[in-house]
């Protein structure tokens, strides 16, 4: 025979589910660090999507030195010479599009979502 489900239960199940979604929520929004690798002359990858809050970390891989420079110019990691890195944070309306200054024929774009 079952025990009777008491209503006090039912509302502290109910408030714990909750509270368990709105965590999960919270977790898959909370700021990132996303890794773009410099090697071979390219950033790897070439296209990312960021979120306002999240962080991008430039590392270099290659011999030569790179940046990763905003076509605008308003934001710019400098020289990052072999195996340095350099990290930005994401804000709104920031530039998208960005290329080395040492090599322009490199180019990567920030989607902000």
């Amino acid at each position: 025979m079952s025990k009777p489900v008491s209503r006090r239960f039912v509302v502290i199940g109910a408030a714990a589910s909750a509270a368990s979604l709105v965590s999960r929520g919270s977790a898959e929004n909370a700021p990132k660090t996303h890794e773009i690798q410099i090697r071979r002359f390219k950033f790897e990858p070439d296209q990312i999507q960021v979120r306002p809050g999240d962080r991008i970390k430039w590392v270099n891989l290659d011999i030569a030195p790179h940046t990763a420079t905003a076509v605008d110019r308003s934001w710019d990691t400098f020289e990052l010479v072999k195996d340095a890195n350099s990290e930005i944070q994401v804000t709104e309306g920031m530039e998208q599009s960005y290329f080395c200054e040492f090599h322009p024929h490199m180019k990567g774009r920030l989607e902000i979502l």
